[in-house]
């Protein structure tokens, strides 16, 4: 069920307006509404500038002649307005406001648009890990950003599917397979009491030291460079032996595959749901690499791709002012690319596509740069429409960057057990949740960690580079999870109280007397039915931030209007019950906005 904001109700108004009295028709869209400014009396400002051609009046008269007209049309609105030049500035009445409210309050799911079956479809991808070590800080921000762009495409009405394509086969994960399978002894998840993913990234970096040290050796003794002695490396040739083997369906080399990448997945699947992100359908580069090499064949057959004398395929695209692309290595092993050709066909075989966005790192652009073109030349059409959601790079505050080869990543897990723990140790230091049972206070700190570290993480615009400092992130006032979450707390806590009290929100206009508003009250109204359009903008930009500063903004709001305005302590029932709706649908609105940015509220602290 959906209700019509005020803005859009405006529109409305100016366009009957314009209609009656120039005889022309104009699209409600095209009718450009904006906030007065403070200086100027009124809640919104109409530009009647773009008007002139049809009005043939000065600026000062249409404005005056749209004006009246409101007025005599819709009085039940607009109860007066004031002319700037161009600018005619509208003062709703208060009673306007308030059924705004009621309307805005008894709206089943508002501020979310039902999923439209003729919406175009998004398939958004996120995630992409590797089954060679646990998920880290970079995979957070990847995952949280995926999740949250997905979740506000579908708030818009758009159909979506999570997709994650799980890379588990290739180079990096031979390395862990031969580094277990050398220095294993046997070992398992189970035996060391190890999650399975960290359990298997401690092979991929042992491999990393065992080759770095072998590299040394001959770098030493044959006077050799590093990438000659990397290409001279016994290890490297045993780890391109195993995947030559692998891709021929070698069985000691599978089976060794299947068990590694059982014990990772399930690692993986607790991570996931600590992080509280998950797929509706997940793929492997195990199935899809091969639709890629048959593709690439295709291509080479119909010389669209080039064969060099070692026999690597390659795609030649410096007509197009970039560079050769190697498809196909010279023993035939396929590359990342490879796969995402074959991922891509299969995903548009399996689904009416629309939009196929990757949400994956700024360095990774020149990659779906290159994607895209080769898949065009292959004559897919979608090749042209894939969009690369680019985002920038997580630093420590060192400013070091996340390296998890050289076993100096930030692993996911331990930044959640981080963040729990820094929630539980801040809160009671500042003397909060002291009256729950112990239980429910590390659930509280659970939602107030992970909270703080999403909200940290979405609230900054997607394509900068970010520092994270996790003990920055925990703070109750500020721009920041808890101090939301905290707000929302407050307000659960009052709505309990009214309910002991037997006092109800406000649910109709009342019969008699009307509810003099104050000017925090209107812009609390006035912010609360902003947030559909909000959503809209989130939506359209794929941005996360936008839903992160409007709720910002809103428990500001609410934090004035409640620094001003008593609840429960207002003697008049009428303003008293109203004051409770406009306290109910702040808190319903925070917790709708976190909850498409996968941000749970706890309802007290």
């Amino acid at each position: 069920m959906t209700n019509i904001t005020i803005e859009e109700k405006l529109r409305g108004f100016i366009s009957e307006a314009l209609s009656g009295l120039y005889g022309v028709s104009f699209d409600t869209k095209d009718i450009s509404l904006q906030p007065t400014k403070k200086e100027f009396e009124g809640q919104y400002t109409f530009v009647v500038f773009p008007l002139l051609k049809v009005s043939r009046k000065k600026p000062e008269a249409t404005a005056e002649e749209i004006g009246t007209k409101l007025l005599e049309s819709h009085p039940e609105a607009v109860e007066k307005y004031n002319v700037v030049k161009g600018f005619l500035n509208l003062s709703l009445r208060t009673s306007f406001f308030l059924s705004q409210l009621l309307e805005d309050y008894g709206t089943e799911d508002f501020g979310i648009k039902p999923v439209d079956e003729k919406a175009p479809l998004y398939m958004v991808e996120y995630s992409s890990p590797n089954t060679n070590k646990p998920l880290h800080l970079g995979h957070v921000r990847n995952n949280l950003l995926g999740y949250s762009i997905a979740t506000i495409l579908a708030a818009n009405g758009n159909r979506v599917v999570k997709t994650n394509i799980v890379n588990d086969r290739g180079v990096h994960i031979c390395k862990s397979m031969l580094a277990w399978q050398k220095w294993g002894e046997g070992t398992t998840p189970e035996s060391t009491g190890m999650k399975g993913d960290q359990f298997v990234g401690e092979y991929y970096v042992l491999f990393g030291t065992k080759l770095a040290e072998e590299k040394k050796a001959l770098m030493t003794e044959k006077g050799l460079s590093e990438e000659e002695a990397e290409e001279q490396s016994s290890l490297m040739a045993e780890v391109r032996e195993m995947l030559q083997k692998w891709e021929a369906g070698d069985e000691a080399v599978r089976s060794l595959w299947s068990m590694m990448n059982s014990w990772v997945y399930e690692g993986f699947a607790v991570t996931y749901k600590a992080l509280g992100v998950d797929f509706d359908k997940i793929y492997y580069e195990s199935d899809t690499y091969l639709v890629g090499k048959e593709e690439v064949l295709r291509g080479l057959k119909e010389g669209i791709f080039v064969q060099d004398p070692d026999g690597s395929v390659w795609a030649d695209l410096t007509d197009a002012g970039l560079d050769r692309k190697i498809l196909l290595r010279a023993d035939g092993t396929s590359v990342y690319i490879t796969q995402d050709i074959g991922t891509a066909k299969t995903r548009f075989r399996d689904y009416p596509i629309d939009k196929m966005v990757y949400v994956v790192g700024n360095e990774q652009e020149y990659h779906f740069q290159v994607l895209s073109i080769i898949l065009d030349r292959l004559g897919f059409e979608f090749g042209k429409g894939l969009k690369h959601f680019s985002y920038g790079m997580v630093s420590l505050p060192d400013g070091s960057k996340i390296k998890s080869r050289e076993g100096t990543r930030v692993d996911a897990d331990d930044l959640i057990q981080k963040m729990t723990d820094q929630a539980y140790e801040v809160s009671s230091s500042l003397e909060k949740m002291t009256d729950m049972p112990e239980e429910e206070r590390r659930e509280v700190s659970r939602i107030v960690g992970l909270g703080a570290l999403k909200y940290f993480i979405l609230k900054v615009d997607p394509k900068k580079n970010m520092l994270f400092d996790p003990f920055e992130t925990i703070n109750f006032n500020g721009n920041t999870g808890p101090f939301i979450q905290y707000t929302y707390a407050r307000i659960k806590s009052l709505l309990r109280l009214a309910g002991e009290r037997g006092i109800a929100p406000m649910t109709a206009l009342p019969e008699t007397g009307g509810v003099a508003l104050s000017e925090k009250e209107i812009a609390l109204i006035q912010r609360l039915d902003d947030f559909r359009g909000i959503i809209d903008s989130a939506a359209t930009e794929m941005n996360p931030g936008t839903v992160c500063n409007y709720v910002y903004e809103l428990v500001k709001e609410f934090n004035q209007f409640y620094h001003d305005h008593s609840v429960l302590g207002e003697t008049n029932e009428t303003v008293r019950a109203f004051r409770l709706s406009l306290s109910a649908l702040t808190a319903r609105v925070i917790k709708t906005g976190f909850g498409i940015l996968g941000i749970e509220v706890p309802e007290r602290m």
